[in-house]
C-alpha cells in the first residue's frame, strides 16, 4: 500500500465535458495528480493527457482501455465521468480487477447521476462495497462556495434561534446538452429530469439537513412530478437537433422531456414537514446556465443566482467573434451585457468537491457524499418520473421503484 501522505493518483474514465471541469478544478487542489485517462475517442484522451501535463497536473497517461489503466499500477482512484449507459459495466470491471488483485485502485468516485435506474444504482453501491472500495458520489453543487457559506450561516446563526428550514427551492436551466447521448432517453436514462434534477434534489436535501447530520434523517414522504417537452419537439427545433447531432437524435419521433418540475415532501427529525421544490429545463435561453437556490425557514431566507455575477462585460454590435463558452457555461450570445463567471470550477463547486474527495481518499476515509447518497438521489428521481407517468402523487417508500424504468428510457417496442 502506498504511503497515505503521497499524492492521490487519479485516473479519469471519460475525457469529455465533465472530465474537463474536474481537470480544471484540480489546479486548486493539493496532493492530486491526473495520472491517467481512458476514453473511447483516441483524440480526446490524448488531448486530455496533454492538457493535464501542460497544466502541471501530470504526468498523465492516455490509456487505450480501462483494463490497461486499472492494471498499470499507476492509479489510486478512478473518477467515473463517462456516459451514463457505460457506468455500470465500468463498475463491474473495476470490481473484478479489485477482487482479483489486478489493480492498485482503492477508491472510486462517480459523476451524477449514479445510475439510470434504482436497480442500477443499488448495484453500483453493492459492487463498490463488495470490492472494499472507498466510494464517493460527485455532486458538485453541494460544494459550491455559495452553498457552503450560506448553509453554514443559516444553520449556525438562524436555526438555533427560530427552528429548522422547511422549504428548499432549486432550479437549473440551460439551452440543452453538449453531447448527443445526453438527449437520448435510453442511453442517458431520461431527459432533463434525470440529467439535471439530480443536482437540484440533492443540493436541496443538503441545505435542509444540519451539518454533521446524516441526510437520511430526512425521511421521504411523497413525490409529485411533471414532465413535458416544450421546445425541442417543435418541428423547427426537432430538425435543428437532428442536424446538430448528425441525424442521431430525432425528437419528432422519440422526444425526451426538456422541462421537469418536482415536489418532494420529507419529514425532519422533529416530525415537521419539509419540502423540496425543483424545476429544471433544457428550454431556457438566457446568457447561459442559470442555477437558482433558495432556503426558507421560520425567520430567515437564503438565495443564490449563478447569473447575478459581480463581473459583467458589455460588447457592442461592432464586436464580433466566434461562438464559444468563454464567459459562462452554455453561453447563448457573444454581444450585449453579459455576466461572466470568473471561476466556474469554484463557483459550481468542483474545486472544493475535489479537494474534499482527494483528502478523504488520501486519509483512507469515506467522503461526505457516497454512493449511498447517489442511490437516494436516484430513488427521488424515479419517484418523480413514476408520479409524472401515473399523474398522481407517489407515496414513499414505494416498492415499485425497485424495478421502475421511466417511459422515455424504455426500449422501443
Amino acid at each position: 500500500m502506498r504511503d497515505s501522505g503521497a499524492a492521490l493518483r487519479i485516473g479519469f474514465l471519460g475525457a469529455g465535458f465533465m472530465a474537463q471541469f474536474h481537470l480544471r478544478s484540480l489546479l486548486g487542489v493539493r496532493n492530486a495528480v491526473a495520472a491517467g485517462v481512458v476514453s473511447a475517442t483516441p483524440a480526446r484522451r490524448e488531448a486530455f493527457a496533454a492538457a493535464a501535463d501542460l497544466s502541471g497536473l501530470g504526468p498523465c497517461t492516455a490509456f487505450a482501455s480501462l483494463e490497461a489503466m486499472l492494471s498499470s499500477g499507476a492509479i489510486d482512484a478512478v473518477w467515473i465521468a463517462s456516459p451514463n449507459h457505460t457506468r455500470l459495466d465500468a463498475m463491474r470491471e473495476i470490481h473484478a480487477a479489485r477482487r482479483e488483485g489486478r489493480t492498485s485502485v482503492f477508491a472510486i468516485a462517480c459523476e451524477k447521476p449514479l445510475a439510470r435506474t434504482l436497480a442500477e444504482a443499488r448495484e453500483m453501491l453493492r459492487l463498490a462495497e463488495d470490492a472494499g472500495l472507498l466510494h464517493g458520489y460527485l455532486e458538485n453543487q453541494l460544494f459550491s462556495t455559495a452553498v457552503q457559506r450560506g448553509r453554514d450561516i443559516i444553520w449556525r446563526r438562524a436555526v438555533p434561534n427560530s427552528g429548522r428550514p422547511y422549504l428548499a427551492r432549486a432550479t437549473e436551466e440551460h439551452s440543452g446538452p453538449h453531447e448527443p447521448w445526453f438527449w437520448d432517453g435510453q442511453r442517458q436514462g431520461g431527459g432533463v429530469l434525470s440529467d439535471m434534477m439530480c443536482h437540484s434534489v440533492e443540493v436541496a436535501r443538503f441545505l435542509l439537513t444540519a451539518p454533521g447530520e446524516p441526510r437520511d434523517r430526512l425521511k421521504l414522504v411523497s413525490a409529485n412530478g411533471t414532465v413535458s417537452t416544450l421546445k425541442w419537439r417543435r418541428p423547427h427545433y426537432a430538425d435543428l437537433l437532428r442536424r446538430r447531432t448528425g441525424g442521431e437524435i430525432d425528437y419528432a419521433r422519440r422526444p425526451a422531456e426538456d422541462f421537469a418540475r418536482g415536489l418532494i415532501t420529507l419529514e425532519d427529525p422533529d416530525g415537521n414537514r419539509a419540502v423540496i421544490e425543483a424545476t429544471t429545463s433544457w428550454a431556457y435561453v438566457g446568457p447561459g446556465l442559470r442555477i437558482t437556490l433558495e432556503l426558507l425557514g421560520p425567520e430567515y431566507a437564503m438565495e443564490f443566482n449563478s447569473l447575478a455575477t459581480g463581473l459583467k462585460v458589455f460588447l457592442s454590435r461592432e464586436v464580433t467573434g466566434s461562438a464559444g463558452e468563454d464567459l459562462v457555461e452554455k453561453q447563448n450570445a457573444e454581444q450585449g451585457l453579459m455576466p461572466v463567471l470568473e471561476d466556474e470550477p469554484g463557483i459550481y463547486g468542483y474545486t472544493l468537491e475535489n479537494r474534499h474527495f482527494v483528502e478523504r481518499f488520501r486519509a483512507r476515509q469515506s467522503p461526505d457524499e457516497t454512493f449511498a447518497d447517489g442511490v437516494a438521489v436516484v430513488e427521488m428521481l424515479m419517484a418523480l418520473y413514476r408520479s409524472a407517468e401515473l399523474e398522481r402523487t407517489v407515496m414513499l417508500p414505494d416498492p415499485e421503484l425497485e424495478t421502475y424504468v421511466p417511459p422515455v428510457a424504455r426500449p422501443e417496442s
